[in-house]
């Protein structure tokens, strides 16, 4: 588990933007399997989530269409809340971070760490944005 005082700007990145944390199981399955649309995104404290994934993340709400509801897990954290998310999100294998649109408690499209790594937000938010613009 990483100290609280280590995660805390990282976390306030993405609460900032509008994110909600989830802290616990019930928290996350309330909230994607809620009608409408949800993006999920499985905080981090690797180097990828600061310079590529919260970035894109917020960028990609710059577009006219957004999910209703956005929420957040911290990976290495908040145990009990990222395996519920994660569990949402199979087939796809955990990985940190990632992004995942649900519509409806579906799971319609998933950025996983290896979408990630390597890229420009401007790369991630658009593929983002694309989700949006076909599911919101």
């Amino acid at each position: 588990m990483y100290p609280a005082e280590l995660v805390k700007p990282m976390r306030e990145d993405l609460a900032m933007a509008g994110f909600e944390e989830l802290y616990s199981a019930e928290a996350v399955e309330n909230a994607i399997k809620a009608e409408g649309t949800v993006l999920v995104v499985v905080n981090s404290v690797c180097g990828c989530a600061a310079a590529n994934a919260r970035p894109a993340a917020k960028m990609s709400l710059q577009n006219a269409k957004t999910p209703e509801r956005l929420v957040t897990v911290f990976a290495g954290v908040d145990r009990e809340a990222v395996d519920a998310a994660r569990n949402l999100m199979v087939p796809f294998p955990p990985s940190s971070p990632s992004m995942a649109l649900f519509k409806d408690g579906e799971l319609v499209h998933m950025i996983e760490r290896h979408h990630i790594e390597g890229r420009p937000a401007e790369i991630i938010a658009d593929n983002l944005i694309q989700a949006f613009d076909e599911f919101c």
